[in-house]
This record gives C-alpha cells, structure tokens and sequence, in this order.
C-alpha cells in the first residue's frame, strides 16, 4: 500500500481551516500533522476537521500559541504527549496506526520544536536557551527511547535549517536564529544518533536548495525566494527503503492570508 504523511505549521488552525480543507481536498494524504494549531482543546475545530475526511484526530493545544494535531484516515491505537523542559507546552503529539494494511503499527511523533527569538546567546535569550534544551531533551528521549527500533516517523516545524542549501545564504545567516552552528549541530546529532532519516534529502540531496518557510517580512517572498526548510520528515531506517516522493507544497504560501509555512508530504510504498 501507499501510505502519505504530511506536516504543516499551520499558525493558527481556526483562522486557517479552509485551507486546510483545501489542501486536504487537493491532496488527500493519508496523515496530516499540524502544528502552531493556537488552539486549547475546548474549541478545537474538530467536527469541521472531521469532515474532510478524516476522522480520527487528536491534538493538544492551548489559547494563542503552539498546539499540535494529527488527522487521519486510519485509526490509531494509542495516542500519548510529551512535556519537554518541564513545560506542558503542547509541543509533541504521537500516535500508532491500525487497520492500516502495511501500515498498521508505525508510530508517527509530531513535533514543535520552540521558534528561538532573535538572539543567538542563551545567556542573553531565555527563548534561544529553551530551544537548546529543548534539542537537548529530545537527543536524550532518542538513545533512551529508542524510536527508531520499530517503524516511526517523525515529522514537524523543528525550527533548525540545518544544512547549508536548506537556507538562501548560508553565510549570511550563520548568526541568525535557526541556522547557527549550535543548533544545527544539535539537530544533526540527535537525528544521527537515534538513527532517523532524512526523508527530504534522502531523495533530494545536496546541493539542491529547499525550503518549506519564507517570512512575512518579505514585500515580495516569491520574488526574493530567501527562503528555510524549517519543517522536516524524518524515517527509521526500516521505513527509509519504501520512500518513493517527496513534495514540498509550495503554493500553499501564495493563497490568500496563508501561513509562512508550507505542507511538506512524503509517499511510502509498504
């Protein structure tokens, strides 16, 4: 079977849920993860999410600021949340599928990994330092937990470009929040030592550019291009052989009032 899993930073699911009834209706993949939902529980969109065709869906959100949510086709058969840095922050979601065919028992862990503010120095930036530990936390849960031990994926916005072609100039951005050596160290070697792959340049390696978040910033973000790939699916590597596509919904970033992210998507052949 083909099994599609997508992951959008959607800031804001209420202001944007015809969008994503949009891009579910356009695209139809099997999983959608979001994150930057905004969203508490009590007035999550959830009938309306419901009926795109998607009815099983959990999420875990709070009023005006992160919140992560995962809609699907098929049913899962357990659902858990993970409080990082001693913070119920709504910041990861994971479920396991079922009755998904070749599917059934993948873990999916959806993440939101914390943004950083603008200074580099966790000395000077309580919110860069939060991210650092953050990172930190989730290279401990990844030689504890071993994740990759069985089928997973782990998808979401973790807020680091960390290669050299995943930011529009990489010199000129190496002192600014997502691109620093720090956190792409950090990045890199919690993602190598668990052992997850790199969905999006397992098929498209360097030094081809790819982004998946331009900012608002930007007069003309299309025109300038100085884009980041923020957002990121990664494979255990059990799964890393049945990878098929990969496609980055660049679109989505021109629709009317859109979110400074867009959908990234992968196609499994279990």
């Amino acid at each position: 079977m083909k099994l599609t899993v997508s992951t959008w930073n959607i800031n804001s699911v209420r202001l944007r849920i015809e969008q994503v009834g949009r891009f579910l209706a356009e695209h139809r993949p099997d999983v959608l993860c979001l994150q930057e939902t905004k969203c508490p529980n009590d007035v999550f969109p959830l009938k309306a999410l419901q009926s795109f065709g998607y009815p099983f869906v959990v999420h875990m959100g709070q009023k005006g600021y992160n919140g992560v949510a995962i809609l699907s086709r098929y049913p899962f058969s357990t659902t858990s949340v993970m409080e990082m840095c001693g913070r119920a922050d709504a910041r990861h979601i994971t479920v396991t599928l079922t009755e998904a065919k070749g599917a059934s028992g993948i873990t999916i862990h959806n993440f939101y990994v914390p943004a950083g503010g603008d200074i580099p120095n966790p000395d000077l930036n309580e919110k860069f330092k939060h991210k650092l530990q953050f990172m930190d936390e989730l290279r401990a849960w990844g030689g504890r937990s071993k994740p990759t031990g069985a089928p997973a994926i782990l998808v979401g916005d973790l807020n680091v470009a960390p290669l050299e072609n995943d930011v529009w100039s990489h010199k000129q951005l190496l002192d600014v929040v997502s691109h620093t050596p720090v956190e792409t160290s950090a990045l890199e070697a919690l993602r190598g030592e668990a052992g997850w792959i790199d969905a999006m340049r397992h098929l498209r390696p360097e030094p081809e550019k790819i982004y998946s978040w331009w900012s608002y910033r930007s007069p003309d973000w299309a025109a300038a291009n100085k884009g980041r790939r923020l957002d990121h699916i990664w494979l255990s590597g059990d799964l890393a052989g049945s990878l098929r596509a990969m496609d980055v919904t660049r679109e989505t970033r021109g629709w009317e009032r859109p979110s400074d992210h867009v959908p990234v998507t992968v196609t499994l052949e279990l």
